[in-house]
């Protein structure tokens, strides 16, 4: 299941490599997002996560957690502190996010503590009032390419989403869906 719609087209440059990049619309009747400033403050989270991923699976977990986000640099920053009560096992992940005003396009990490590694950054933009970010990381120790949305579909619940490709972006799987709510 995938929300992108093909109604604009644009290219970024994702690890290096240009990827053109579908972007989406907000819902009738969504609210419109900019840069990250919606998603200050504290949230309850719900995750929707494929059980396995790339793998042709389509079997959902659904599981709670909750999230701490604020700016940093006056807004050319911003963080988000998770705690995710998976079914495994509750465990935290950050995303620390930073702006590049000369070229308008926002860089995002994420780490979770299960793992010694910071994920690459995923760079990107918010167009027609959603968020796109693509980049490139490894899955089972082979090369992918990663897209985060974030939209909002229903006013004052933000949703970020994201989909792996295997094939250069030619198609995706979206994987991990998170709700916000006050």
């Amino acid at each position: 299941m995938d929300a992108i719609s093909s109604l604009d087209r644009r290219t970024l440059i994702a690890g290096g490599t240009l990827l053109s990049a579908t972007l989406a619309l907000p819902a009738a009747g969504a609210t419109p997002l900019r840069d990250f400033s919606f998603e200050e403050g504290r949230w309850r989270v719900h995750h929707r996560a494929l059980r396995k991923r790339m793998a042709g699976n389509t079997e959902w977990r659904e599981y709670d957690g909750t999230c701490t986000a604020g700016s940093l640099m006056g807004g050319l920053g911003c963080y988000e502190d998770n705690v995710l009560d998976a079914p495994a096992g509750r465990y935290r992940a950050a995303a620390l996010r930073r702006f590049d005003p000369r070229t308008g396009l926002w860089s995002i990490w994420w780490w979770d503590e299960r793992f010694s590694e910071i994920e690459p950054p995923v760079i990107g933009t918010f167009e027609n009032g959603v968020g796109t970010f693509f980049g490139d990381t490894l899955l089972d120790g082979k090369p992918i390419k990663m897209r985060y949305i974030w939209d909002m579909p229903e006013a004052g619940v933000p949703r970020w989403q994201q989909a792996f490709s295997g094939d250069g972006g030619a198609s995706w799987e979206t994987n991990w869906y998170m709700e916000f709510r006050r």
